[in-house]
């Protein structure tokens, strides 16, 4: 049996950009083919520290040609950055407020289950629950979701550095 969804998605408008990539940027230093986050739709830092967002998959990024050419397929190893790229965005907002945080680290990945493929076209939609949430260490769980299907999921643990 797969995991339910951190999120009910149908509660929530996925067509409506809360915040773009220009915002993003203001809290995660990734540029370029290495900013794997595209726009967050909702989030709920202050309270529960859940938030949703997304990244469209072209068919024009770096690694189309040589990950399975012919049949490109977004890599895992991919999936788990654009995550830890999203929870690190939702660790900063979360202490802003309360501390000067210049950059979440990338401190370890757990329970990471791949359950589908990610292609060019798709849009990956990202789900974070900040479960462990600390200045010095924060904890989140992560999902990957394509056209309702879960496609991947891990633990997060990022901190400051």
């Amino acid at each position: 049996m797969a995991p339910q969804l951190l999120f009910d998605l149908s509660a929530h408008d996925l067509d409506k950009v809360l915040y773009d990539a220009t915002h993003i940027e203001s809290y995660n230093p990734h540029r370029g083919a290495m900013r794997l986050l595209d726009a967050i739709v909702w989030e709920d830092i202050d309270k529960n520290t859940h938030a949703i967002g997304y990244k469209d998959i072209r068919d024009d990024e770096f690694w189309v040609p040589g990950h399975i050419p012919g049949r490109p397929i977004f890599p895992g190893v991919l999936m788990i950055e654009a995550a830890a790229q999203f929870a690190s965005y939702v660790t900063m907002r979360k202490y802003e407020k309360q501390m000067k945080i210049e950059f979440i680290g990338f401190a370890g990945v757990d329970n990471v289950k791949f359950r589908g493929q990610v292609t060019p076209g798709d849009r990956l939609y990202l789900l974070i629950d900040g479960f462990n949430m600390k200045p010095r260490r924060a904890i989140c769980r992560a999902q990957g979701v394509v056209n309702g299907n879960l496609v991947f999921e891990a633990t997060i643990t990022g901190m400051p550095m």
